[in-house]
């Protein structure tokens, strides 16, 4: 107790006095240990399966032991290297106090463990080494965050007795990494790799062949290295941003074969396993302006230099089947994984369509259509996989033209796919874009680095149920588990890449990991922000938005309020609602009743601000607190702020259809209905609508409207633009209580447009009358 100097003259001091600095110093202790229940029984992630904190410590230090043998031989070593690498303690081989890892067949998950602590010793079960080195990263996160970088200065350090009983809700609990847009270090990888062990997630894929590089060599195609792995330039700013330019710099690179063995071995050390993804038919523009001969013209191309789907795709000849296979040999050398992941995806036809070997191929083999020839494709590439003892994976188009007999489908465009194929008896890996991209915006905050688009802030990532509740419990058991995946387009940089993961990889962690009943946002986020100097120390580039303040309009009855909240709770909101610097503290709901500006920041108890400042601009015209009905929901990945957030008097963002104002639509006609409560003269109707056609999102071209019970009985065509965002307004002189309103979807993406063949997305946003 540094804080206190007790200078006791025990001669002079009553018995009186005796007791109750006796008393005294017992509360400290009481408090201590209460403290120290609280930090150690929340800091550890994923979340344990159970926990029971003990009375007493275990000191380690350099008198202390580990004993191990060879079943534990990666788990084992990996703790003892952590500890003396990073401290001043070294191990003995045994001693009287020891780290003692012992086998227990009675463990029946492979993966699961049990790790206690006394002041005696450390006892650490498990039926695989795998199990242990879980309970080794338990006890890692026991440890002071400085042994993380090798600033812990002290010869030693006190671990809390503890017994922790684990093991994870899934088998399959993974991270993806593209490396064909943007190609990152040796040293980078192996960095994603421990954080992944760290995290206790067992699977990294690792994408690394696309249209814009070929990013692994493979001996007996040199063309694929001088080739394939460089492209001329590449896009600046965003794929929607017009007329589009580039930067001129040559770019590109590949990872040799012994690079390759490097990273397999040092991922196997900490139990992950590394699953390759070798793209067919479709994303192989690189490969085809290697060798024009693998694809249907013949034509010489040049890997792609922007981002996007693109139509030279493989043709299914059998010299392109001799191709894919040896590349396949040597890549089957380099990963000894179970699984080869063969992609499947965004694979257009337009090429097939008009190729006479493929026509030739569809009638010989008795094919439907160019669906079926896909199908008939990764079948092909199955069967050769499955001769040498491997299994595929591929993203949820392979169920397109029927799926390969013994495929494992990636759900990602939703959870459709993957209800499918579990239904059908196949195994399935979670990984819809509504939870798991995280190329996706993590913040509305304006200033956030350059995306993609769309909008997954952490506690959405962490609502995530991989079973879907259209599955039998039967059913349910062909769900493997669940994966983030980093598309890296707009992540030139590693510490890009790091930003983007981190926190979003730390609910992924617990999403694979942890019970869904030991689940709780509100525990989880206070053990994040602990994490965040583990995080520091490690020298990862995490993104903290703990302190940014978020709104949301509230109707009740016909009372409109806006509530502020931040992610932590630890600090006062100040706001204003007239556009000056915050200064009330925030305590209640505002109460909307005219338009206004509110501006609002957190700030800590000696009032310096802790997060950015936020500005929400309201609109309060005649619509708001209106009723309203939508004939279809908004798609699951663009939710908005449902049906509601049409009307809201907030307008979405001018530079992202992700946000929470956005409402997108699939493909679907929107019809909707607008109740004013009363009959309400109406001069103007106005709204807007996302034109990002590199991202299949196409402004519709027609927009009927019509009042009460007249039904529809006026269109207003909308005049086609390549602008990025397209306003319409209705000029009106109305007296009306209702609004119907029926917005057309585009329709079909034509050929040579990104998403060419696939149904248009419908993006509105905030529909204003006045």
């Amino acid at each position: 107790m540094d804080c206190l100097i007790f200078r006791a003259q025990y001669t002079k001091m009553t018995i009186k006095k005796l007791l109750l600095l006796s008393v005294f110093i017992s509360f400290l202790f009481t408090c201590k240990e209460s403290t120290t229940i609280k930090i150690f029984e929340n800091q550890i992630l994923p979340k344990p399966q159970k926990t029971n904190l003990q009375k007493g410590a275990f000191i380690l230090d350099a008198s202390v032991g580990i004993e191990f043998d060879n079943d534990f031989s990666i788990s084992a070593n990996f703790l003892k290297n952590y500890i003396e690498s990073n401290s001043g303690i070294s191990l003995n081989s045994k001693a009287n106090r020891n780290i003692k890892f012992i086998k227990d067949s009675s463990i029946i998950n492979p993966e699961s463990y049990t790790l206690s602590v006394n002041p005696s010793e450390i006892e650490i079960k498990s039926a695989t080494d795998q199990g242990a080195f879980y309970a080794a990263q338990s006890l890692r996160q026991l440890l002071p965050v400085e042994f993380e970088n090798g600033t812990y200065a002290k010869n030693e350090v006190t671990v809390p007795s503890i017994i922790i009983e684990d093991a994870p809700q899934f088998k399959y609990r993974g991270m993806h990494l593209d490396v064909g847009r943007h190609m990152y270090s040796v040293d980078f990888i192996k960095k994603y790799i421990d954080a992944l062990a760290l995290l206790k997630m067992n699977t990294f894929h690792w994408h690394l062949t696309e249209d814009q590089g070929w990013r692994i060599e493979i001996k007996k195609y040199p063309k694929l290295q001088e080739i394939a792995a460089y492209r001329s330039e590449t896009l600046i700013g965003h794929y929607s941003d017009q007329p589009h330019q580039f930067d001129g710099k040559r770019y590109g690179g590949y990872y040799t074969q012994e690079e390759v063995k490097d990273i397999v071995a040092y991922a196997k050390e900490r139990h992950v396993t590394v699953i390759p993804e070798i793209e067919l038919p479709g994303h192989s523009q690189a490969a085809i302006a290697a060798y024009p001969e693998l694809g249907c013209t013949g034509e010489q191309i040049e890997p792609a230099t922007k981002w996007g789907v693109f139509e030279d795709i493989y043709c299914p000849k059998e010299s392109t089947f001799d191709f894919l296979e040896d590349v396949l040999d040597e890549v089957m050398e380099l990963f000894p994984s179970e699984y080869i992941h063969i992609g499947g995806d965004e694979a257009p036809k337009t090429r097939w369509k008009h190729c006479n070997n493929c026509q030739v191929l569809i009638q010989k083999e008795g094919l439907k259509d160019e669906h079926e020839l896909q199908s008939y494709f990764i079948s092909r590439i199955e069967t050769y996989l499955n001769s040498k003892g491997r299994q595929i994976i591929g993203w949820d188009e392979i169920l397109e033209g029927g799926l390969a007999p013994n495929a494992t489908v990636m759900s990602w465009r939703g959870i459709n796919g993957a209800i499918e194929a579990a239904k059908q008896n196949h195994d399935v890996i979670m990984t819809p874009t509504s939870h798991c991209y995280f190329d996706y915006y993590q913040s509305e905050n304006e200033d956030e680095p350059l995306a993609i688009g769309g909008f997954l802030p952490l506690e959405k990532v962490y609502s995530f149920n991989p079973i879907p509740e259209e599955l039998t419990a039967e059913e349910a058991k062909h769900v493997l588990g669940a994966q983030g995946n980093i598309w890296t387009e707009y992540m030139p940089t590693e510490k890009q890449v790091e930003y983007m993961m981190f926190p979003r990889v730390l609910a992924m962690s617990e999403i694979g990991w942890t019970q869904p009943d030991l689940k709780d946002y509100s525990d989880f986020s206070n053990r994040v922000e602990q994490f965040h100097k583990r995080l520091d120390a490690l020298d990862i580039n995490y993104a903290n938005h703990f302190y940014e303040v978020e709104g949301e309009m509230i109707k009740k009855d016909s009372t409109i309020t806006y509530k502020l909240s931040a992610p932590t709770n630890k600090h006062d909101i100040y706001y204003s609602t007239n556009g000056e610097t915050p200064n009330k503290i925030y305590k209640n709901p505002i109460t909307i009743d005219t338009s206004m500006t509110i501006k609002a920041q957190v700030y800590d108890a000696a009032v310096i601000e802790k997060g950015k400042l936020f500005t929400q601009h309201i609109n309060y015209h005649k619509g708001v607190g209106a009723s309203i009905k939508i004939n279809v929901e908004p798609h699951k990945s663009y939710p908005g702020s449902g049906a509601n957030g049409l009307i809201n008097g907030i307008s979405g963002s001018n530079k992202r259809y992700g946000d929470k104002e956005w409402l997108g639509f699939w493909g679907d006609d929107v019809e909707i209905t607008i109740d004013l409560g009363k009959e309400t003269e109406i001069n103007s109707i106005e709204t807007r609508f996302h034109n990002g056609q590199g991202q299949w999102i196409y402004a519709p071209t027609e927009i009927e409207i019509g009042f009460d019970a007249h039904g529809l009985d006026s269109k207003t065509k909308i005049p086609m633009s390549n602008d990025i965002l397209v306003p319409l307004k209705i000029e009106l002189n109305e007296n009306s209580r209702k609004i119907h309103l029926k917005i057309k979807n585009y329709g079909i993406i034509p050929e040579g447009k990104q998403g060419a063949g696939h149904k248009a997305w419908t993006f509105i946003d905030e529909i204003i009358i006045n």
